[in-house]
This record gives C-alpha cells, sequence and structure tokens, in this order.
C-alpha cells in the first residue's frame, strides 16, 4: 500500500539490524510503486534501480561500506530529481546528505517471523503513511 502512495522525489531510510525485513520491505515497496523487476538485496553491489514506467525506486545498502565516498556523491545527484525515489539501508555513513524531509521506517525483531514497524516522517509526507495501519 506504501508504495502506491509515492509519487516520485521521496527518501526513505530503513532502520533495523541484520535480518530485519528491510529487503521484503523493499521488494513489496516496488511492487506497489509498479515496479515489476525482480528485487534483491543490495548489499553486494551498493545499489539496484527498479523502473516503474518513467520512474524509478533506487535502493542503496551501505552495509558494507566504511565510508560513502563516491557513492554519497551519486545518491546526491538522485536526491532533487522529483522522478525518483530512494531508500537507504545503513544510512549512517549518509547522513549528512540525507535531506531531514524522509521517511525512518524502523523495524524491530519480535520474534522469528514476527516484526514491529515504526514510522518516523515530517507532515510534508504524510500522505504516505494516511491509511495504513
Amino acid at each position: 500500500m506504501l508504495g502506491r502512495k509515492l509519487r516520485g522525489g521521496e527518501v526513505i531510510e530503513l532502520i533495523s539490524d541484520l535480518g530485519g525485513g528491510k529487503t521484503t520491505f523493499v521488494r513489496g515497496l516496488a511492487r506497489g510503486f509498479g515496479s515489476t523487476d525482480k528485487t534483491a538485496s543490495p548489499s553486494f553491489t551498493i545499489s539496484k534501480v527498479y523502473k516503474a514506467g518513467q520512474k524509478e525506486l533506487h535502493h542503496f545498502d551501505f552495509y558494507r561500506l566504511n565510508e560513502a565516498g563516491v557513492v554519497a556523491d551519486e545518491l546526491v545527484e538522485l536526491l532533487d530529481d522529483p522522478q525518483i525515489v530512494v531508500v537507504v539501508e545503513w544510512a549512517n555513513l549518509v547522513h549528512g546528505v540525507l535531506p531531514a524531509d524522509r521517511l525512518s521506517v524502523t523495524f524491530k525483531t519480535t520474534d522469528e517471523n514476527s516484526r514491529q514497524i515504526t514510522f518516523q516522517l515530517p507532515d510534508s509526507l504524510n500522505y504516505l503513511v494516511e491509511g495504513l495501519k
């Protein structure tokens, strides 16, 4: 449902431990956004792009990096594009370039098959979570 509400231009930060459900969340997000591309964790490739018509969802995973380097520069270029949704895992390396107006999604494992998901967002992005339970 959240993916259907994406307009383009949004930035989403995903926060959890390893195995917390971030990639599964992105899979659903990309489908809702309209992408039919196969989704996978970008842990080894750093980023993946999922196309949805004229728009794109760029999924970054900085887990394996000690510093963002040139990837941070690439990220900055994407942040102002209204046709692109940016999703970032392990964003602590790039907090300095992420906009304050972003959706932060925190996943807390409650047991092997359950997660508690918390959304933190500015008023400008309330349209993303309206109607979610």
